[in-house]
């Protein structure tokens, strides 16, 4: 286990250490009523659901936010859960009843709270990653493209091929998914382009790939048009 781990660990099990040992030591042998066991329950709960929270959060371009937003909640909830736990620890009643009621209105508040920011956080994740996707496509091709204009030297041909980097370069980023066949067509084609372009140089051959390509393009952006 590397140092970092286990300093996280020594970190987060000091909690768990100092308050077992306050709890047990003043209960003379842990003997305490049900309902003061119920807050020593509804404590650990709080505070393993607090160690938890990084796991629930999603990898993505806002994990800060959505980081910041699930660790404000968890913690709000442990610091209530520890004071009202604490108050009924302290108070020790004999019935269990409003010691478990109230302690679990707030668990289920905070239940409701953190499924709720989760699934907006995941609605958000996929959203971005379908955005990076559309952007990708015009990216990925214009990078090929302008790479590709280096290596033709014939004008006609060039000129061709500056055509239709001028097309997705500034075609919509926004795509769909319907558009996925032609958009990986036109990928497909801009590599024999480049294979044309680098291995054998023929004039034709890359002005004709590049014709195939811009009407390619331009079928693309038509289709976008008809998906929104």
């Amino acid at each position: 286990m590397k140092k970092k781990n286990i300093l996280w660990l020594i970190l987060n099990s000091i909690f768990l250490v100092v308050f077992n040992a306050i709890f047990f030591t003043l209960g003379d042998g842990g003997e305490y009523k049900a309902s003061v066991w119920i807050s020593y329950g509804f404590i650990h709960f709080a505070y393993l659901m607090l160690l938890l929270t990084p796991k629930l959060i999603r990898s993505s371009k806002s994990a800060a936010v959505f980081g910041f937003s699930i660790y404000s909640i968890s913690a709000t909830f442990f610091l209530i859960e520890f004071v009202i736990g604490l108050t009924f620890i302290l108070i020790s009643p004999e019935s269990i009843k409003a010691t478990f009621i109230t302690q679990l209105c707030f668990a289920g508040l905070y239940g409701i709270m953190l499924i709720s920011h989760l699934l907006s956080n995941e609605y958000t994740a996929d959203a971005e990653e379908k955005r990076q996707v559309q952007i990708a496509y015009v990216k990925d091709a214009s990078v090929k493209l302008k790479g590709l204009l280096e290596s033709i030297d014939n004008k006609e041909a060039k000129k061709k091929v500056e055509r239709v980097y001028d097309a997705i370069s500034s075609s919509p980023v926004k795509s769909h998914p319907k558009l996925a066949q032609t958009e990986n067509r036109i990928l497909q084609s801009i590599n024999d382009l480049e294979r044309a372009a680098v291995t054998t140089g023929n004039k034709e051959e890359i002005i004709s790939i590049a014709n195939s390509l811009l009407s390619s393009v331009n079928e693309r952006n038509s289709l976008l048009k008809t998906c929104y």
